[in-house]
């Protein structure tokens, strides 16, 4: 039976990966309908605002099987919710089809469900089973879990360094590093984030855009740490559609999409950022700033994941990259004639 459960769990995982950058700031979730070895229907969470992966799963159900729901078991890689948010509690649609058994992945971490779609669904008389293939649910939204049990965004620390070292030339002079195949990774990357920071220096040595025109996904949302308030207004991050926050010590302006928030106090300045980050919902961060801020992350031990880029040149001088304490190498691969590398944050 445990054989089978994990069988069935890793297809809702397959399934919630679909709505990967669609479904944020909620999960991504898969369900399938199981009755005795065939699935009679599967669904996962489409876009956030919309139906949940145990509704999508129900309507995916032929006329024909239709009668086999109250025999049938669903799997659901997260607990279903109990609350009204966007849409009705998953809990009662699960009640009210008379679904005998319900097989779940991993709890919900969000305080208005967080066990409660379980005891819910129990109290109803429904056999719960929990914790099938948790870890792997957990992971597939450790976004999610990181936003809601550390009150912070999931932050991913991103820098391409060369064969020696060095992340800029003397004088921060820009320097090609990563190939262009690679940039399109980076994009791809961004499109999956829901914001995409950077440091004053960054923005003004490097002026970039910070969007995701050599992928089709969304732009994040770009954040700039910008304490003295001093950056101009000619700079690409305050151009366009993208909205653009500013956080900084002093607010003395706002211009088009972009909104300047003061930071206090000073001192715990990335922790008050990643507070307000956490009130306005963004879920998670790819952090692309220089040197000085990717270490601030670093030594604030505010960070859960690295990618790390080495092209194939060597700078010889320059602007040393950061170095990393704590981090686990995950996984590694080509992309072209550079390596790529994850680490993760081993706190």
């Amino acid at each position: 039976m445990e054989i089978a459960h994990s069988f069935w769990m890793q297809r809702c995982l397959q399934l919630a990966v679909l709505g990967e950058g669609a479904t944020a700031p909620n999960p991504m979730v898969g369900a399938v309908l199981v009755h005795e070895g065939r699935v009679i229907g599967e669904g996962y969470h489409r876009r956030f605002g919309e139906a949940h992966a145990e509704v999508n799963c129900v309507a995916s159900v032929r006329e024909e099987d239709y009668g086999l729901v109250r025999v049938a078991t669903m799997y659901v890689s997260l607990e279903p919710c109990a609350h009204f948010g966007k849409t009705p509690p998953c809990t009662e649609l699960i009640i009210s089809h008379q679904i005998p058994r319900v097989v779940i992945g991993c709890e919900d971490p969000f305080a208005a469900v967080s066990g409660k779609g379980i005891v819910r669904l129990r109290e109803a008389g429904v056999d719960v089973v929990t914790g099938v293939l948790e870890t792997e649910c957990m992971r597939l939204n450790r976004r999610f879990f990181t936003f809601h049990l550390r009150k912070r965004p999931y932050l991913i620390l991103k820098w391409a360094r060369s064969r020696d070292g060095f992340i800029a030339l003397p004088g921060l002079r820009k320097v090609r590093i990563s190939s262009v195949l690679t940039d399109r990774l980076v994009h791809r990357w961004r499109s999956e984030e829901a914001g995409i920071l950077i440091g004053s220096h960054t923005a003004e040595y490097d002026d970039p855009a910070l969007t995701t025109r050599l992928w089709t996904g969304p732009s994040p949302i770009r954040i700039v740490l910008d304490r003295s308030g001093r950056l101009p207004d000619y700079l690409r991050v305050f151009q366009g559609s993208t909205p653009t926050m500013v956080f900084t010590r002093d607010v003395q302006r706002r211009k088009g999409a972009t909104e300047w928030l003061s930071v206090f106090p000073p001192q715990r300045f990335l922790e008050e950022v990643m507070g307000i980050l956490h009130e306005r919902q963004v879920l998670s961060v790819i952090v692309e700033g220089g040197a000085g801020v990717l270490e601030a992350f670093i030594r604030a031990g505010l960070w859960d994941e690295a990618r790390i880029i080495t092209g194939e040149g060597y700078l010889r001088d320059g602007l040393r990259e950061p170095i990393l304490e704590g981090g686990a190498p995950v996984k590694e691969f080509a992309v072209g004639s550079d390596l790529v590398r994850f680490f993760e944050h081993q706190s």
